[in-house]
C-alpha cells in the first residue's frame, strides 16, 4: 500500500509540475480570470417559459426547462455534457427561440447527478442509465413527436444509449426525425491522449482508478482543496475545451458549471465513459438525419471519434470546425447554428406521411 501510495504521489507530482509550467508559461492567467469574473454578466441565460421536473430512470427526479409553445410543431430536446448542465447549449437555445418563434419548444434539462436534478447513486451513475433517463423526458415532454435530439458529448452518449435500448424510436415514422451529435464518441476514450505529454497520457490508465477510489472516500476534503486552486483549473478548462483564444468571460462560464459538479459525481462516471461502447448502436440511425459534429482541435473526443460515426452513417452530415475544441458550440456558435437550423428546418418542412415513406 505504501508503495502504491508513493508511486501515485509522484504521478500527482508530476502533473502538479505540468501545470505549475503551464502556468508559468502563461504569466496572464490570473488577470484573464479575473476579466472573465467581471465580465460574467455578458454571459446571460434566459429565464425559461416553463420549468419542472420530470421522474426519470428508477424515479430519480430531473430538472428541465422548456421554450416555446407546448403544442409546437416540433420539439427540439438538448443533451449536455459530462460535468456541465442544461446551460451547455446557450447560444444554441437562443439561436432556435430567436429563429423559429412558435414553430419550435424547446426543452433543456440537466442529466441525473448534475445540475438541479437529484443526485444518483453510483451504482446507477452510467450512460444506458441516462439512456433510460431521456426515454423518460421525451415519453413524458413529447409523447407523439416529431422530436431532434441534440447531444453534446455524454449527451451525444446519451442519444446513442437511447438507440440501443429504443431503435423503434428512430425508425422511419417514429417520433425522432432528426439527430444532430456534438463532441461525441461511440467509444474508446481510454486511448484519448487528452492533450497530455505522452508520460502523462500513459499514467492516467493505472492511476486514474485508483485516485478517483481516493476522491470517493475523501470527497469532502477534495472540495475544499478545489476552492484553492481556481486558477489551475481555469487554465485546464481553457486548454482542454476550447481549441484557441476565447473570451476569458466565456472560460470562467465553463469552469463555473464544472466547479458545480461534486468531485465524487465526476469518479462516479469514470469508469462508464472509459467502457462506453456504441458502435452497433449507430444501425438504428441509418433512416434517420444525423448532424455530426466535431472541432479539428478537440482533445477529449478527438475529430477521429466523429469520423467513425460519420463512417458508420454514409448519409450522416460531417462537420468538422478548423480551430475549435471540446466545447464548439460555445466557442464557435455560428459553425454549429447554421447546420443545426437545417437540420431543424427540414425536420419542420417535411410532412409527416413522407417521413414514413422516407429510406
Amino acid at each position: 500500500m505504501r508503495r502504491r501510495t508513493g508511486i501515485l504521489g509522484g504521478a500527482v507530482g508530476l502533473a502538479a509540475a505540468a501545470t505549475g509550467a503551464v502556468l508559468v508559461a502563461d504569466r496572464k492567467v490570473t488577470s484573464a480570470r479575473r476579466r472573465g469574473i467581471a465580465a460574467q454578466d455578458s454571459i446571460v441565460w434566459e429565464p425559461a417559459d416553463r420549468s419542472g421536473h420530470v421522474a426519470g430512470d428508477g424515479g430519480i427526479a430531473l430538472y428541465y426547462e422548456e421554450d416555446g409553445p407546448p403544442n409546437a410543431p416540433l420539439t427540439v430536446v438538448f443533451v449536455h455534457g459530462f460535468c456541465l448542465d442544461h446551460h451547455d447549449f446557450l447560444f444554441q437555445r437562443r439561436m432556435l427561440r430567436d429563429r423559429f418563434g412558435h414553430l419550435v419548444r424547446i426543452v433543456s434539462f440537466d442529466l441525473r447527478s448534475h445540475g438541479r436534478s437529484e443526485r444518483a447513486p453510483s451504482k446507477e451513475s452510467t450512460i444506458d442509465h441516462l439512456g433510460a433517463d431521456l426515454y423518460a423526458v421525451l415519453t413524458t415532454l413529447a409523447p407523439a413527436g416529431p422530436v431532434v435530439l441534440v447531444g453534446h458529448s455524454m449527451g451525444g452518449m446519451t442519444v446513442m444509449a437511447l438507440t440501443d435500448q429504443h431503435p423503434e424510436l428512430f425508425a422511419p415514422g417514429g417520433p425522432v426525425t432528426g439527430v444532430a451529435l456534438i463532441s461525441t464518441s461511440t467509444g474508446k476514450l481510454a486511448g484519448v491522449s487528452l492533450g497530455l505529454p505522452a508520460a502523462l497520457a500513459k499514467l492516467r490508465g493505472p492511476f486514474m482508478p485508483v485516485l478517483l477510489r481516493g476522491v470517493r472516500q475523501q470527497s469532502a476534503l477534495v472540495e475544499r482543496g478545489r476552492a484553492h486552486v481556481t486558477d489551475i483549473a481555469w487554465v485546464f478548462v481553457r486548454k482542454l475545451s476550447f481549441g484557441g483564444p476565447v473570451d476569458p468571460a466565456l472560460v470562467e462560464y465553463v469552469s463555473r458549471l464544472i466547479a458545480a459538479t461534486p468531485v465524487d459525481v465526476i469518479a462516479d462516471y469514470y469508469s462508464t465513459l472509459m467502457n462506453h461502447d456504441k458502435l452497433a448502436a449507430l444501425d438504428a440511425l441509418g433512416g434517420n438525419r444525423v448532424l455530426v459534429i466535431c472541432g479539428q482541435d478537440d482533445v477529449i473526443t478527438p475529430p477521429d471519434h466523429s469520423r467513425a460515426i460519420a463512417d458508420a452513417l454514409p448519409d450522416a452530415e460531417l462537420v468538422l470546425v478548423p480551430g475549435a475544441g471540446h466545447l464548439v458550440q460555445l466557442e464557435r456558435p455560428e459553425e454549429v447554428e447554421g447546420p443545426l437550423a437545417k437540420l431543424v428546418e427540414r425536420s419542420l418542412q417535411e410532412p409527416r406521411a413522407r417521413r414514413k415513406a422516407r429510406r
